[in-house]
């Protein structure tokens, strides 16, 4: 540094600069405003949202984009607490991120100071590392820190308490310590050589191999292995999470509605980077049959074997195991009369869900929606999926053509996170273009931040599936129940008019052929934009079938 003097605000600063962040996440708090100071010295951008839960999720947002650290920065006491969701979010999906907590002044501490908190025992259950810093001295130290526990094999959030006179306080340069090159490694260890000969005997004698690919596939860069085992093995693939767009759409490996058919025919599950949860009926029949044999590869060992045993588990860097296990077959397989059977399956349903995709009934059918905002985008956009099930069905139908293109709140299912994802998207990659799916309940969360669009000239486009109700929630309580409850909400509100008046773009759509020129005029509208389609609330999406009735 060439500053004689500096405050612990531009030490944390200093730091983030050699780490190569542009831009953090906030919402304006006089605990953190060193860091404000800090951040605008070293030329990093200060991003500010109107509420600390979209911080967070901008951060992890821009972690699913770059494959690098987000940072948010929340003031203290109930800006901490809001941004728990967030923290939350990023924790449950792996994502990594740095969130620096302001924090009432050592000198007041038990004193009754404003917005005085006990922030690690609250974050303590959903960070991969939290600490307070209680030395200016050091904030660039554990600052270095932070960004190693973030990264380090599994990725996830961390936390950094720094108190106000800890940040405020003036120091000579000459007493801070600032890790130099070297404090962290990006260095990962491969597969267990004899596992993987192991796992390799266990693929090539497979007769009805199918992989399973998740979020582990993007953090360690592994489409290309991944899509090269897939050739090789002549195997079937399914994508999930952050996985989807490993294998672009119109690869013939590549599928998505044959799920049930493929993982009940296997005899054999390549799991790469991906769980057995709730997606995958936790690994158990009549999903997953239970004379398969289940190779599976993640980051961490503890990661592997859960809710079901695996008959080869290897740890490590993803991509490197799927070369090794590439290597270790030597020679293509020829599965093509599996394959046929699974494509056939996957037509079958492509077959019955196109008929949905262009009904022309009004109200409008989801299906059609989302095949009409599949139609209008390029295939580089990045889409963010928030919602439910609105989410569900474009989950079926909206494809990434490319890694990384496809953003949703992962496990933790965290609706509202899709503007803090769509606005660290849109700063990430300016050129490209973003969209959100919304629900009309999700939207409903963090629909504020179409303000913060405007005023840093984000031009976003929010597509709302309009049905006035909590669909996934009041369907299966009406089957169980035979009515609902609290799972209405106005019909027709004008989410439009709201975007309009906050100074974005906004479009009324109620009939089907109206959708792709709205989302067209929209996107032309160079502003942040709302297309608000009110779609049919007695549509049902049956989770048992995965087809809308």
């Amino acid at each position: 540094m060439d500053e004689v003097m500096a405050h612990g605000g531009l030490l944390i600063a200093e730091m983030l600069k050699r780490e190569g962040v542009e831009v953090v996440f906030t919402l304006s708090g006089g605990h953190v405003a060193a860091i404000y100071d800090g951040c605008l010295r070293r030329g990093i951008r200060v991003m500010d949202t109107r509420h600390e839960q979209v911080a967070v999720h901008a951060a992890e947002g821009w972690a699913k984009v770059t494959r690098q650290p987000g940072v948010a920065l929340l003031t203290a006491g109930p800006g901490v607490t809001d941004g728990i969701t967030g923290i939350a979010n990023a924790y449950q999906a792996g994502s990594p991120i740095l969130v620096f907590g302001g924090a009432a002044p050592i000198a007041n501490w038990d004193q009754g100071a404003l917005q005085e908190l006990r922030h690690l025992d609250l974050v303590g259950s959903i960070t991969k590392w939290a600490r307070t810093v209680t030395q200016t001295s050091r904030l660039a130290e554990y600052t270095a820190a932070a960004f190693r526990e973030a990264t380090a094999g599994r990725p996830g959030p961390v936390f950094l308490e720094c108190p106000m006179d800890v940040l405020n306080a003036l120091i000579p340069t000459a007493e801070a310590t600032i890790p130099g090159p070297g404090y962290r490694t990006a260095s990962k260890p491969q597969g267990d050589p004899a596992a993987v000969e192991r796992a390799a005997a266990l693929l090539a004698h497979a007769e009805r191999p199918v992989i399973f690919a998740g979020t582990a596939v993007w953090w360690d860069d592994a489409a290309a292995p991944l899509r090269a085992l897939a050739e090789r093995l002549n195997a079937p693939v399914f994508l999930n999470g952050g996985g989807r767009g490993s294998l672009p759409p119109d690869h013939p490996l590549y599928y998505s509605l044959a799920r049930r058919t493929a993982l009940g025919g296997a005899d054999l599950l390549l799991l790469v980077g991906t769980k057995l949860d709730f997606r995958l009926n936790y690994g158990q029949p009549p999903l997953v049959p239970a004379a398969a044999k289940i190779v599976w590869l993640d980051t961490l060992g503890e990661d592997i074997g859960v809710n079901r045993g695996a008959d080869v588990g290897i740890a490590g860097d993803v991509g490197a195991i799927l070369r090794q296990l590439d290597a270790a077959l030597a020679k293509p397989v020829d599965h093509s009369a599996w394959v046929a059977q699974v494509r056939a399956a996957e037509a079958k349903a492509r077959e019955a869900e196109e008929a949905l995709m262009r009904s022309d009934a009004t109200p409008i059918h989801p299906m059609r929606l989302c095949r009409e905002l599949r139609d209008a985008l390029d295939h580089d956009a990045y889409v963010v999926g928030d919602g439910g099930d609105i989410v569900s069905y474009g989950a079926r139908v909206l494809q990434a053509w490319e890694p990384g293109h496809w953003l949703d709140a992962g496990p933790m299912g965290t609706l509202g996170a899709g503007t803090g994802f769509a606005i660290a998207a849109k700063l990430a990659r300016p050129d490209k273009q973003v969209a959100i799916l919304f629900g009309d309940g999700a939207f409903g969360l963090n629909g504020m931040e179409f303000e913060t669009m405007v005023r840093h000239n984000l031009p976003i486009v929010g597509v709302i599936g309009n049905d006035g109700q909590w669909a996934q929630i009041k369907h299966p309580q009406k089957a169980m129940l035979g009515h609902s409850t609290a799972a209405d909400l106005t019909p027709g509100i004008r989410y439009d008019r709201m975007v309009e008046a906050l100074g974005g773009y906004g479009e009324l759509v109620t009939r089907p052929e109206e959708i792709r020129p709205a989302i067209e005029r929209a996107f032309a509208s160079g502003r942040p934009a709302c297309v608000n389609v009110l779609t049919d609330p007695n549509v049902i999406y049956n989770r048992t079938t995965q087809v809308a009735v």
